[in-house]
């Protein structure tokens, strides 16, 4: 920029000095190239042969030049920047307006200039741009508009979008291209991209505008890949906000973009695992599954998971034992997406670890089977179609089958639902091809238990029966008390309350 303003400054000197004829003039001659030695730096000659060049160090006004332009430049950067710090209310339309679009412009201009800058920006530079940031991103959220229906109501079907986002989208470019620049010195950029920044900046993921939640999830990536200082403290406080999301406020709109960055972060730690990752899996993610709004981040929090447990598969049992730990008991659309997620993570299981959770995992899915709700039942009866899984099922059958079969019985006995029998006896079916003697031997052990049962609750209404013919033998004719100090009332006298004298 700086270039092109001096080469016009140049070309209009020289136009004013070469053209000072009019209009029909000739045009002046061109000056001889090398017309002065001593300007252009070439060997004279003395009497036809060349002298030895002059090797004298460029002048000291050469120099302050360079540093005048490298000044000038830095100071007109840094006046752009600190006009656009100043801050508007974008909540109406109409007021300053003429400012607003100025400061647009201004904006839009320095995101071309870092984009095409040739130069290193200077320390100087630097801290105008981050204070910049700060001044136009970190606020107090607006208000929600809602009129005529409740907060429940509107918070997933009608998204909010900020007012200012019209002018928050270039501050968000600009830091955009901030990060990214190769010529950003990091070292250097590190001093004012610092805790405090990267903490605000995480605050910022609370935004009711998806567009700016999606923007600040790019720029987060770049920072932890640029800012390698910044990486424990960012794990930290992201731990920190799942923390509050899980145990305090139960309400927060970035989990999903926070866990898609922590996907690809998962996918680049290194083996072994560092006790660190291990308790952000065990402490942060795992307890994620416990909000009611756990299907909006659900996709991102499995990829999450199902990263560690490719880089150490002896995770798997901790995460089933996660799983269940935090099962829904009464919310059936999520108990479905938890057999979604289980599905995944017994995919990636082995053997070992799949024999040390199978007697609790089995029983859960037993439960599930007998569920009133169809798809609950329909999703835990597919997922005998998981080959991996069936594999493993079939390998230890002489634990998981006796487990199994009685919610089996029951539901081609009394389930409502055609599709969950049909799938129901299709699995029952399986289980005969794998081991019928097993099947049979489950079979006859299911009808004792069934006639153990029938005998007691016919023991307690047989015993409850005799309780109340006791009850009305006493109620008619009063047993008198032993102790004479408390007579028994007669039996036809009623209680009245004492009065009051």
């Amino acid at each position: 920029m700086w270039k092109q303003f001096i080469g016009k400054l140049s070309w209009k000197a020289m136009k004013s000095s070469s053209g000072g004829g009019g209009a029909g003039s000739p045009p002046a001659k061109p000056p001889p190239p090398l017309s002065s030695p001593r300007e252009n730096g070439a060997s004279p000659r003395v009497n036809g042969a060349t002298a030895k060049p002059n090797l004298s160090p460029p002048s000291p006004a050469a120099g302050a030049g360079a540093g005048a332009e490298v000044r000038s430049r830095e100071d007109a950067f840094v006046q752009k920047v600190n006009i656009c710090c100043a801050v508007y209310d974008f909540s109406d339309r109409g007021k300053d307006s003429p400012e607003k679009e100025r400061k647009r412009q201004m904006l839009m201009s320095l995101v071309d200039c870092i984009g095409a800058a040739e130069e290193p920006l200077t320390e100087t530079m630097i801290a105008a741009c981050v204070r910049m940031f700060a001044a136009n991103l970190f606020r107090v959220f607006p208000p929600k508009v809602r009129s005529g229906t409740s907060a429940s109501e509107t918070e997933e079907d009608e998204p909010f979008f900020d007012p200012s986002w019209y002018h928050l989208q270039v501050v968000y470019e600009f830091l955009l291209r901030f990060v990214t620049s190769p010529l950003v010195d990091a070292k250097v950029a590190r001093k004012y991209v610092d805790s405090p920044f990267v903490s605000k900046l995480l605050d910022l993921f609370d935004s009711d505008d998806p567009r700016e939640r999606d923007c600040l999830k790019t720029i987060l990536h770049r920072i932890y890949g640029k800012f390698m200082g910044n990486r424990p403290f960012i794990r930290k406080a992201v731990s920190n906000i799942f923390y509050r999301f899980v145990f305090e406020t139960d309400h927060h709109n970035g989990i999903a973009e926070l866990l898609e960055v922590f996907g690809s972060v998962i996918s680049g730690f290194a083996k072994p695992l560092k006790e660190e990752h291990k308790l952000f899996l065990w402490k942060a993610l795992i307890p994620l599954h416990k909000p009611k709004s756990v299907g909006v981040y659900l996709p991102q929090l499995t990829y999450c998971i199902t990263q560690f447990i490719e880089k150490e598969p002896k995770l798997s049992g901790t995460v089933i034992r996660g799983l269940l730990k935090y099962w829904p008991v009464t919310n059936s659309q999520k108990e479905i997406m938890f057999l979604g997620e289980l599905e995944e993570v017994l995919e990636l299981t082995d053997m070992a670890e799949f024999q040390k959770c199978m007697v609790p995992l089995f029983w859960k899915i037993a439960s599930c089977l007998n569920s009133s709700h169809f798809q609950v039942a329909e999703r835990a009866l597919f997922l005998w179609n998981n080959e991996h899984l069936f594999d493993m099922i079939s390998q230890n059958r002489q634990v998981i089958l006796p487990i199994i079969y009685p919610a089996l019985e029951r539901n081609t006995r009394w389930h409502w639902n055609q599709s969950v029998l049909n799938v129901t006896m299709n699995v029952r079916k399986m289980f005969c091809e794998m081991d019928e003697r097993l099947l049979l031997a489950c079979q006859n052990n299911f009808q004792e238990e069934e006639e153990k049962q029938a005998a007691t609750v016919e023991r307690r209404r047989l015993m409850w029966e005799q309780l109340e013919r006791s009850a009305a033998r006493g109620y008619h004719q009063p047993v008198i008390a032993a102790d004479a100090s408390f007579p028994a009332p007669p039996s036809s006298s009623r209680l009245v309350a004492p009065t009051v004298t």
